[in-house]
């Protein structure tokens, strides 16, 4: 009996799973948004295949080269560098500061909003109350806080991202623990002896996927965009390896004469970020029970 009682919760039926799809592709906004997230993942992890230079290659004579000369498809940096390989490279640690960051955020929102809302009681007053704390300050002026201290790299920046950013995540969960912890299924599983992790992984988890997803996506765009500022004022990336943040800060300089060299990792940065917040937008909309039927 107790292994009835403590089956996971179905995934939606395969009918189910299609019209969220209809409804998914329905925004076509977010559509073109897959296909771009798509063309810039491949871009960046096919970098050392389809770059024509090396990234960091110096050439003086060619600095300041327009779009489309000397062999350059998108230009030349100051110091001669091929703005297109750079660009693919770049490409590679802003989506995986991206996605890191969404991992780390995910997984430190979900751990304290289930377990504030599953104990209750003194425990949750402390983690929300926590959870407020931090909310009342801007992510993006922690994160330079915290910069300013920590080696930049990768991994650090990602991680500090993820621990200024869980809040939201925390609120969400919260919530959706709270709504379901007086459910059937889950006094069934307490009466059946599981212990909460298996709970929480097994019963509740599932249920509280559709809301994860959407703010997975969103966290997602808000992470490149934070890794790009902080690159963008000195506490990012660190040169020579190439971020768009960073790339953006090279070309500051130069705007005025050679604008083209800010506009190609600012229009990275805007079509990845765009395309997250349609994508989030997109599946908030066909996971929402209440519009299934419209």
């Amino acid at each position: 009996m107790s292994d009835i009682l403590l089956e996971e919760i179905p995934l939606p039926a395969p009918a189910g799973r299609s019209h969220v799809l209809r409804r998914f592709v329905r925004h076509r906004l977010a559509v073109l948004g897959v296909v771009l997230i798509a063309l810039l993942g491949i871009g960046a992890a096919g970098a050392p295949w389809l770059a024509p230079h090396d990234p960091d290659e110096i050439a003086i004579s060619e600095r300041y080269a327009p779009p489309f000369t000397a062999g350059r498809v998108l230009g030349a940096d100051d110091l001669g560098r091929d703005v297109f390989s750079r660009l693919l490279y770049a490409g590679r640690i802003s989506l995986a500061v991206g996605v890191a960051a969404m991992l780390v955020t995910l997984i430190v929102g979900f751990a304290i909003g289930a377990f504030a809302a599953y104990y209750g009681g003194w425990i949750d007053t402390l983690l929300m109350r926590l959870t407020d704390v931090m909310l009342c300050f801007p992510s993006v002026f922690l994160l330079l806080f915290v910069a300013a201290f920590v080696t930049p790299g990768l991994g650090s920046i990602a991680l500090m991202i993820g621990l200024t950013c869980w809040m939201e995540i925390a609120r969400i969960v919260h919530a959706q623990i709270l709504a379901l912890k007086s459910a059937d299924f889950i006094a069934a599983a307490e009466l059946a002896g599981a212990p909460a992790w298996r709970i929480v992984l097994r019963q509740i988890l599932p249920n509280t996927l559709a809301p994860i997803l959407v703010a997975a996506t969103l966290n997602t765009a808000n992470a490149i965009l934070l890794e790009s500022y902080i690159s963008f004022l000195g506490y990012g990336i660190q040169p020579p390896q190439a971020s768009w943040g960073n790339m953006l800060t090279n070309a500051q300089s130069d705007f005025q004469v050679d604008a083209w060299l800010a506009f190609f990792p600012g229009l990275a940065i805007t079509l990845a970020v765009a395309s997250f917040n349609f994508i989030g937008d997109a599946l908030r909309d066909a996971l929402d029970p209440r519009l299934r039927d419209a």
